[in-house]
């Protein structure tokens, strides 16, 4: 068994972050992931994706990314693995974790390439990984293709026809747009509202630093302004950042009202219309974290881990890094995960500190 002081489980951006500040206080980890790429968690999205945020806040502390605009997919994958070598972080990819527990030493983490033992465990991984589709999904016809945004690359992937794109968001748009360009396309979903400026014009650019600021540092868990803001946002979302409602009427997408269920084999919109000549269903429904594998009592009854700013209430020195507003609505961005990850350092060396500071038992028999 391989013992060492914390382990961090993933290797995106957050497991990294994570590795760099623990690098640099000196503490004995490693980082393990089971891709067999660092960065592979970008190069699985689909291959027009282009982050939001410019090279000023694209960028991990301690290497700039490079880039001269928001950077692509691929961009971003290089970039990560590129940061991974720059810092010499112990990163360990194609080993996949299969269960974390816990023995009266401390984890047991056990993984395809062998057992590890340490004293904290880090989760960065699992967040976005396990796809969401309402329940009627299964009861569509077998004819009409259906894919999930997480299994989405191109407009290669969807069958001749008119494609249904179920899912208004960011990531839903997106599809939509690039869908529009080679098959009639149908838009269904609430909108969430929309950024009021172009974030790739002047303006934006001038608007960008005052919005991160915001994300950041103004709507936080510890501000009642920023509670609001979180518990507004994980009920109805964040509004489209790039894509607007002209974009998608421009290019003649059509909008529809919400998918409510399925008659004949058919999608039906909550208004009751059927939508006969759906070839194609892409599921833009969101996605939910998968933690199956930590065998300890740490989630709550929706699956989501129990935490407070990352920090497990029920088994010390476990924590978790880049959930969706762990602390704040930046928390699982780039730049927000930059400052959860400090967070967590301090919290793993006042650990270190307790373990030191406590008696140790003699045993005088």
């Amino acid at each position: 068994m391989n013992s060492v002081g914390t382990v961090v489980i993933g290797a995106g951006q957050a497991g990294l972050v994570m590795g760099y500040y623990l690098r640099q206080a000196g503490e004995d980890f490693v980082v393990l992931d089971a891709d067999e790429r660092v960065g592979d968690c970008w190069r699985k999205r689909y291959d027009s994706l282009r982050l939001f945020s410019r090279p000023r806040y694209a960028g991990l502390p301690g290497l700039r990314i490079g880039t001269r605009d928001c950077p692509t997919r691929d961009e971003m994958a290089d970039y990560l693995e590129r940061y991974a070598v720059h810092h010499e972080l112990p990163v360990r990819t194609g080993v996949r974790v299969t269960r974390l527990s816990r023995d009266d030493q401390g984890f047991v983490i056990e993984t395809s390439g062998g057992t590890w033992h340490a004293d904290q465990v880090v989760v960065a991984a699992g967040m976005h990984t396990k796809e969401r589709r309402p329940s009627f999904a299964g009861e569509l016809d077998p004819a009409i293709r259906q894919l999930h945004s997480l299994e989405y690359r191109n407009p290669e992937q969807l069958a001749d026809g008119t494609v249904l794109v179920v899912g208004a968001a960011n990531s839903g748009t997106d599809i939509a747009l690039e869908a529009v360009k080679t098959h009639r396309t149908l838009l269904a979903g609430r909108h969430p509202g929309q950024v009021p400026v172009d974030i790739d014009s002047t303006t934006g650019r001038l608007f960008t630093p005052l919005v991160m600021f915001l994300f950041k540092y103004v709507f936080t868990r510890a501000r009642s302004v920023g509670r609001k803001a979180i518990t507004n946002a994980e009920q109805n979302g964040l509004p489209l950042t790039r894509n607007k409602l002209a974009h998608l009427d421009a290019a003649g997408i059509t909008r529809l009202g919400r998918i409510a269920g399925v008659r004949d084999g058919l999608p039906v919109t909550a208004d009751g219309d059927v939508l006969e000549d759906v070839t194609t269903v892409v599921w833009c429904t969101g996605s939910v974290p998968d933690h199956s594998w930590i065998n300890l009592p740490v989630r709550s009854d929706d699956g989501r881990p129990r935490h407070v700013r990352g920090v497990s209430p029920d088994e010390p020195g476990l924590l978790f890094l880049g959930l969706d507003f762990q602390y704040a609505i930046a928390s699982s961005t780039i730049q927000g995960v930059d400052r959860d990850a400090r967070y967590l350092v301090r919290r793993i060396r006042d650990l270190a500190r307790r373990s030191a500071d406590r008696p140790v038992a003699v045993d005088r028999r």
